[in-house]
C-alpha cells in the first residue's frame, strides 16, 4: 500500500484477553449488538467498564495511563509469541480466533464447494500452509529455479532483465512498484515507484554505532539462509557480507521515515525520457512493457534513490548483485519453506530485533498467508458472520455525530481566516466515511490455488494481486475501494480520496458497546473516528484539498500559525523517553507528528459529541456510573483503548519507523493538553497531566 496512509495504529495478531465486562467479540456482545440501539436508557446498559481495575494509587492528574491501565498490564503480560499486549492487541485475537474458524471451515468443505468460489481458494490456500509433511519434504525446492536463474546472471543487463521479470511475477525486489493516485490529479491512478531494498528496519541501521551488535547478527542470519540453500560455510559468509555491503550503500541513498512523511517525498511526476536520463543504467519503457503497463509518465517518488541504484548497478560486481537477489528471493520465500527456514527466520526477525520470545502457532502464520494473498476475500466472509448489517448503521449515526463536531471546531477556530476556514470546511464536505465492508466485493476468478503446493499458492496469490492492482494505471480512482481489510481491527484514513475507513472488526468492545453509555462509545469509537477524520487536517492532510490533489489551499499566515501550533506538539513528543532503562531514546516527535494532531484533534471533538449528545439528557449528563462523571468515563476508555505493553526490543524499533507514537503516550498526550480533562479529574495546574499557558497545544 501507499505509504501515505494513515493507519491510526499499527496491530500485530495477538493472544488472549482478560478485559473489562464482556469478553470483546463474545457471543454475548454479538448478540446484543443484532439487536441494541445504539443509544439506550441507562436502565437497560450493560457494564461496559470495571471500575475495580482502576489503581486509585496512582493520582489520575499525575499519571493518567497509570490510574486507568497499570492493573490490567501487570495482571496481562505479554504472551511469549508476541512483543506486545494491549487493547488493540486482544482484539486483533479475537478476530484471529473468529477468522480460524472460517478458514477450518472452508479447508474442511473446500472440495465439496464451487470450483474457483473463495471458499474453495480460501481452503485450498489454508490447506496446503498446513500440510507441514509436504512443506519440509519440499525443503527449498520451490525457489530452486529462481536460485538458478540468479545464478546464471553474467552482465549488469542480465540483473536489470532478471528484475524486470521478477517484477512480472509478484516479486518486487530493489523497489517498489504500485498504482496510485495522482497529486495533482487525483481523480486518475498512475504508477508510483518508490525507494526499497533494505533488510533491516532503516536506513540508521547501517550507518550508526548503537546497531553494529544488529549489523553483525544479521549477517550472520544471512549465512545460515545462505548454507540452508545449499551453500557452503565460507562462501556463505562471504556472500552475506558483500550483500551487507550493498544494502550499506542502498541506505546511504535512502530516505529517512521522517523525510518520508513529506508529501514531496512521496511524489515525483516524471516523463519516461526524464527517467531515463535520471536512471540510465535501467530502462523504464522496457520496465513497463515487461509488466504489461502502457504509461506517458509515472512517479519516480524519490529521485535520490534511484539515482544512487542506477550508480549500483553500473559500479557494483555482477557476483555482489547475484548475491544480494539470491538472498531477498531466500528471505522472501523462508515464512513458507521447510521448517528450517521458518525457524531462521523467526529468530532474527523476531528474537534477535524485536525480542519476541516465541514463534506464533503455525495456523496464525498460515492465516497471515492467506490475509496477505486473500485477505478481502476472506473478509467477505467474516461480515457474512460476525458482522450484520445494523451494526453498520449504528456506526454511522456515530460518524455523523463526530464529524458534525469536528465541523464546528473547524468554524469557530480563533486562530484561522474566514478564507482558509471556507476551505477547509469544503474539504470536509466532501469526507467520505466507509464502515466495516466495501459495497462490491472483489472478483477473485482467475486466481488458482491447489489443495498442496503452498510456496506456489502464496506466489500465484501474490501474483494476481499485483496485476490487480498495476490494472488500475491509467483508470479512474475508485474512492469506494477500501485498503484495508474487514477483519483488521484498525482504522485509516486517505488524503488522496479524502475517506475515513472503519472495518468491521474495530467496531466492537473496547471501542464500541452495543448497551454502553455514550461517554464509553465516544471515548473509543468516538475517538477513532475523530483520529481518523482529523488526519485530514494533519500535517501531511493539510496538504491536500478535498478531492485529494496536493495542493496549497492556506492562507500564508494561518499555515504559519498552524506550523507553529504544530511545532509545539513536535516539541512534546520529543521529550518522551517511553523505554525505562534507556533515558537517552526518545520519541521522534517529528516522525509522530501526524499521528499526534490527530490524537488531539480526535479526542477533542469526541469530547465535544458527547457534549452535544448530552445536550438533551441534563439528568443523564450530571449522573455518575459507578462513580464516575460522564466526562471521566470518556476520557476513561480513551487511555483504556491504548492500554498496552510492549518489549523493549520491540519498541526500540517502533520508535526509528514507527508514525505512531508508543501507546502509553497516546493515552496521556492528548487529556494533558485538554482542559475538559483537567476540570473532569479535578487536576491543578502544576500537575503532570496538566499543560497549560505556552504549553498546552490546541490545533483543531
Amino acid at each position: 500500500m501507499v505509504s501515505w496512509v494513515k493507519p491510526i495504529a499499527i496491530v500485530a495478531a495477538a493472544a488472549g484477553l482478560a478485559g473489562c465486562g464482556p469478553r470483546a467479540g463474545s457471543d454475548e456482545e454479538r448478540a446484543a449488538a443484532k439487536s441494541a440501539p445504539a443509544s439506550l436508557p441507562a436502565a437497560e446498559r450493560l457494564p461496559v467498564f470495571d471500575v475495580a481495575e482502576l489503581d486509585d494509587s496512582i493520582a489520575a492528574c499525575t499519571d493518567f495511563n497509570g490510574f486507568v491501565n497499570s492493573r490490567w498490564i501487570a495482571a496481562n503480560p505479554i504472551p511469549p509469541d508476541r512483543t506486545r499486549w494491549g487493547a488493540f492487541d486482544a482484539l486483533a485475537e479475537q478476530s484471529l480466533e473468529n477468522q480460524h474458524t472460517l478458514v477450518e471451515r472452508a479447508a474442511r468443505n473446500a472440495a465439496q464447494t464451487a470450483a474457483g468460489s473463495i471458499e474453495r481458494q480460501i481452503g485450498y490456500l489454508y490447506r496446503s500452509g498446513m500440510d507441514e509433511a509436504a512443506i519440509d519434504a519440499a525443503g527449498f525446492d520451490p525457489i530452486k529455479p529462481k536460485l538458478a536463474e540468479i545464478a546464471a546472471l553474467k552482465t549488469p543487463d542480465d540483473v536489470t532483465a532478471w528484475l524486470r521479470l521478477s517484477f512480472s511475477r509478484g516479486d518486487q525486489q530493489l523497489f517498489f512498484f504500485s498504482s496510485g493516485a495522482d497529486y495533482k490529479n487525483a481523480a486518475r491512478q498512475i504508477a508510483y515507484v518508490n525507494q526499497g531494498g533494505l533488510g533491516l528496519p532503516s536506513p540508521d541501521y547501517y550507518s550508526k554505532d548503537e546497531y553494529r551488535e544488529i549489523r553483525t547478527a544479521y549477517v550472520a542470519h544471512m549465512a545460515r539462509f545462505f548454507e540452508l540453500a545449499g551453500v557452503p560455510a565460507d562462501p556463505a559468509a562471504r556472500s552475506a557480507a558483500s550483500v551487507l555491503e550493498l544494502e550499506t550503500k542502498l541506505a546511504g541513498y535512502s530516505l529517512q521515515p521522517v523525510e518520508l512523511r513529506d508529501p514531496q517525498n512521496q511524489y515525483h511526476f516524471v516523463s519516461l525520457d526524464e527517467a531515463l536520463r535520471t536512471t540510465p543504467r535501467f530502462d523504464w519503457r522496457t520496465f513497463f512493457v515487461a509488466q504489461g503497463v502502457a504509461v506517458d509518465g509515472f512517479s519516480l517518488s524519490q529521485p535520490k534513490f534511484f539515482a544512487g541504484l542506477n550508480e549500483l548497478l553500473a559500479s557494483a560486481p555482477v557476483e555482489r548483485w547475484r548475491d544480494y537477489l539470491a538472498l531477498h528471493v531466500i528471505a522472501d520465500a523462508a515464512p513458507y519453506l521447510s521448517e528450517p527456514f521458518q525457524q531462521e527466520d523467526f529468530e532474527f526477525s523476531g528474537k534477535t530485533l524485536n525480542g519476541q520470545p516465541e514463534q506464533r502457532a503455525r495456523w496464525k502464520r498460515v492465516l497471515g498467508a492467506v490475509n496477505g494473498g486473500m485477505g478481502q476475500a476472506l473478509g467477505q466472509l467474516y461480515v457474512a458472520e460476525y458482522f450484520p448489517p445494523d451494526a453498520k448503521a449504528r456506526a454511522e449515526e456515530l460518524v455523523a455525530n463526530v464529524r458534525a463536531a469536528l465541523k464546528a471546531r473547524i468554524a469557530n477556530l480563533e486562530w484561522m481566516s474566514d478564507a482558509t476556514k471556507q476551505k477547509a470546511l469544503a474539504k470536509w464536505e466532501k469526507f467520505l466515511p466507509k464502515i466495516g465492508y466495501p459495497d462490491t466485493w472483489r472478483d477473485w476468478s482467475g486466481l488458482s490455488v491447489t489443495p498442496d503446493r503452498y510456496y506456489d499458492n502464496v506466489m500465484a496469490a501474490g501474483k494476481f494481486n499485483y496485476q490487480y492492482d498495476i490494472a488500475k494505471i491509467g483508470t479512474p480512482t475508485d474512492r469506494k475501494e477500501w485498503s484495508m481489510t474487514p477483519q483488521t481491527v484498525n482504522a485509516y484514513y486517505n488524503p488522496t480520496d479524502n475517506t475515513i475507513n472503519f472495518p468491521a472488526a474495530i467496531l466492537q468492545p473496547p471501542f464500541f458497546y452495543a448497551k454502553g453509555d455514550d461517554a464509553i462509545n465516544y471515548g473509543g469509537i468516538g475517538g477513532t473516528i475523530g483520529h481518523e477524520s482529523s488526519h485530514g487536517f494533519d500535517d501531511e492532510g493539510s496538504q491536500f484539498d478535498g478531492d485529494g490533489n496536493n495542493l496549497d489551499w492556506w492562507t500564508k499566515e494561518d499555515r504559519a500559525e498552524f506550523d507553529a501550533r504544530a511545532a509545539k506538539l513536535v516539541e512534546q513528543f520529543d521529550a518522551y523517553a517511553p523505554i525505562a532503562d534507556q533515558p537517552d531514546k526518545h520519541v521522534n516527535g517529528r516522525l509522530t507528528l501526524g499521528e499526534n494532531i490527530a490524537d488531539l484533534g480526535g479526542l477533542s471533538v469526541a469530547y465535544d459529541a458527547l457534549r452535544t449528545a448530552l445536550e438533551g439528557h441534563p439528568a443523564e449528563a450530571g449522573s455518575k456510573i459507578d462513580g464516575y462523571t460522564q466526562d471521566q468515563r470518556l476520557f476513561m476508555n480513551w487511555a483504556r483503548i491504548w492500554r498496552s505493553n510492549i518489549r523493549d526490543k520491540r519498541q526500540l524499533v517502533l520508535l526509528n519507523v514507527d508514525p505512531h507514537a508508543p501507546a502509553k503516550l497516546r493515552a496521556i498526550g492528548p487529556p494533558s493538553n485538554m482542559p475538559s480533562f483537567a476540570a473532569a479529574f479535578g487536576c491543578s495546574a502544576g500537575d503532570a497531566m496538566v499543560r497549560s499557558g505556552e504549553a498546552q497545544v490546541k490545533i483543531w
